[in-house]
């Protein structure tokens, strides 16, 4: 497909643009409303095609813990008979808690660990159905309250009965600024590992003490442009860090939903490095 397509759509799902705006532009770039039509289900995402992770070995449960002004709605995840578990907080992309970002959960925790993804809707009642709905919905989260709702998050991770008291985190796109957001924010976390996502204020990186994953799609100019500034604040720093650009490849690489933006190779190769860094900072002594 037509990286200005791609491009558009990336455009189009981080930032204001209406739905109407961007069919228009489509069009103009595939030649016709018709085919810009036939194009879009390429560009969305399509959960029936994604990889379903079946694990009869795994406890599935919808739970609710303390916000910072309400309950938080999350799904938890931990293999069968299992303690003293490294915990890892799964933050989605800016669709909230999604049928894909289930199946991450769910994946996390096939690798043995007590994996929880939080909705950050949940203040508005939780994820929509409607993608363009929690896209806009997530616009309208306070800030503050939501960092502190995925920090309470952490917390209810570590006293679980299950875990380890070990805690990382591991977030896409929008998820990906949100780890590292709490790298920044929880002295605690011993682990973030951030997809394609904003990088922390360069400020604040001297407050971080976990060790930093991050991966990157090649041709994802948008959020790589804030690169060059981060990795050098976090080498002045002395921060514990591993940067991976895959090139040739797009944002949301590691979404096997998106069609047109999944790319195996990068996903399944970032995929291993993150559960490396897993391994060696949430389980063990």
């Amino acid at each position: 497909m037509d990286q200005k397509i791609i491009t558009l759509y990336d455009e189009y799902t981080h930032s204001g643009i209406s739905r109407k705006d961007f069919m228009k532009k489509l069009a103009i770039l595939t030649g016709s409303t018709a085919l810009a039509l036939s194009v879009l289900p390429l560009l969305e995402n399509n959960y029936a095609s994604a990889t379903e992770i079946n694990d009869d070995n795994l406890i599935l449960e919808n739970i609710t813990y303390p916000g910072a002004d309400g309950e938080m709605k999350a799904f938890l995840v931990k293999p069968k008979g299992k303690k003293h578990l490294g915990c890892v907080l799964v933050i989605h992309e800016n669709r909230g808690l999604n049928p894909h970002t289930i199946e991450v959960t769910k994946r996390v925790a096939s690798e043995g660990y007590l994996a929880m993804g939080v909705d950050a809707l949940s203040p508005f009642g939780g994820t929509p159905e409607d993608e363009d709905k929690a896209r806009e919905l997530i616009g309208k989260l306070d800030p503050e309250k939501n960092l502190q709702n995925y920090l309470k998050g952490l917390d209810y991770l570590r006293k679980h009965a299950d875990g380890n008291g070990k805690a990382g985190c591991v977030g896409f796109c929008w998820g990906g600024g949100m780890a590292n957001k709490l790298a920044v924010h929880d002295p605690k976390l011993r682990a973030a590992v951030a997809y394609y996502g904003s990088q922390a204020k360069t400020e604040d990186v001297p407050k971080i003490k976990a060790s930093i994953m991050l991966h990157y799609a090649g041709l994802d100019e948008r959020i790589n442009a804030g690169i060059p500034a981060y990795e050098e604040a976090l080498k002045n720093n002395h921060i514990d860090y591993k940067l991976f650009i895959y090139d040739g490849v797009n944002h949301a690489f590691n979404n096997d939903s998106s069609p047109t933006r999944y790319n195996e190779t990068a996903a399944k190769l970032a995929w291993e490095r993150t559960m490396g860094l897993f391994k060696d900072k949430l389980t063990g002594k």
